[in-house]
């Protein structure tokens, strides 16, 4: 019996099943939320959060859209995480609208424990780091049209 050290593994689509329920709920101090992109969508890829701009930045007063993407293999590894609303931040290609991993440590140090929910709440604390707080944006309710991944232009406005 004795099988200490090993745990359990949860299978993919229960642990996006809690993670749908817990963003339905609303759990948190709701600065952040995601959800469903598409409720038809069977394999529970697409994704979108929403990032309350922090106060105290260049970012307060903002709502900032993002597209979430699980692979097959999320969580074992990260979603691809996209501003769909135009951000100057130091770990976001200002072209595509990207978090680049290799300036996200979370998302470059992935851990099977993290959340999309902690991702769009680092992301937020990164909005208030000094390196990002003080940044110019770009200015609101610019209409910007970025290609998703499969190749739809997406229209984005911040009202």
């Amino acid at each position: 019996m004795g099988s200490e050290g090993s745990r359990v593994v949860v299978p993919r689509n229960f642990r996006l099943l809690e993670e749908l329920e817990r963003g339905e709920k609303g759990i948190g101090d709701g600065t952040v939320s995601y959800g469903m992109d598409d409720v038809d969508d069977i394999y529970m890829q697409s994704w979108t959060g929403t990032i309350i701009g922090p106060p105290n930045s260049v970012h307060e007063g903002r709502i900032y859209q993002l597209k979430l993407l699980c692979g097959l293999d999320y969580p074992d590894n990260p979603p691809s995480v996209r501003f769909q609303t135009l951000i100057n931040m130091t770990c976001v290609n200002q072209e595509t609208g990207a978090v680049v991993p290799s300036l996200f440590p979370m998302l470059a140090n992935w851990q099977r424990e993290y959340t999309m929910e902690d991702i769009l709440t680092k992301l937020r604390k990164e909005m208030m780091s000094p390196q990002n707080r003080k940044l110019a944006q770009p200015p609101e309710g610019n209409e910007e049209a970025r290609l998703d991944q499969k190749g739809l232009v997406l229209k984005c406005c911040i009202v």
